[in-house]
């Protein structure tokens, strides 16, 4: 099973490679990719990137099952290409960022193009919890992490008083 690294390591902050087209198809990356989900759901979270598990290179995989949620997605090499002008704010966490919880403004609508786990062709353009899941990971293919990201540090907050006070319903950890 893959380790996650959590946040100190260097790996974190590091910009990750791109890959090799005509590394997709290899046994080696599929097998990456299919643990990725694997480890990812077994947290439980919604998106992993793969310097999250000490691979510096441009792959990220997500999904959610829940209401609202989207469908399992691979990235390999992504760009996002458009931003939304709107802005939307939501409580993120993270896998290599162990019981935080933070306000992160983010477009609310971002296009994103990319190849899947067959090296084909992607261009999605996503909205919501998606779009925020996609911003988050391909903020680990350039050395970020959602605290880069936020804009008021007092929304910061230990797990167990967010799920007290803040939380309104269960949420997955992206």
């Amino acid at each position: 099973m893959l380790k996650i690294a959590k946040l100190g390591n260097p790996i974190l902050r590091k910009i990750a490679a791109p890959i090799d087209p005509r590394e997709i198809k290899s046994l080696e990356m599929q097998g990456l990719i299919d643990e990725m989900f694997e480890v990812m759901y077994d947290e439980p979270g919604i998106g992993l990137a793969a310097p999250q598990v000490f691979r510096s290179i441009q792959l990220a995989v997500m999904g959610c099952r829940d209401e609202g949620g989207f469908p399992e997605t691979v990235l390999i090499n992504p760009s996002i290409v458009y931003y939304g002008p709107e802005q939307a704010e939501n409580w993120e966490g993270c896998l290599s960022v162990d019981g935080l919880r933070g306000k992160v403004t983010r477009p609310s609508v971002v296009r994103v193009k990319a190849l899947d786990r067959k090296g084909k062709p992607l261009d999605i353009e996503a909205t919501g919890l998606y779009a925020v899941c996609i911003q988050h990971e391909l903020d680990h293919l350039i050395g970020k992490v959602f605290l880069d990201r936020m804009t008021d540090l007092s929304t910061l907050t230990q797990l167990h008083e967010f799920q007290q006070y803040w939380q309104k319903e269960p949420t997955s950890v992206i």
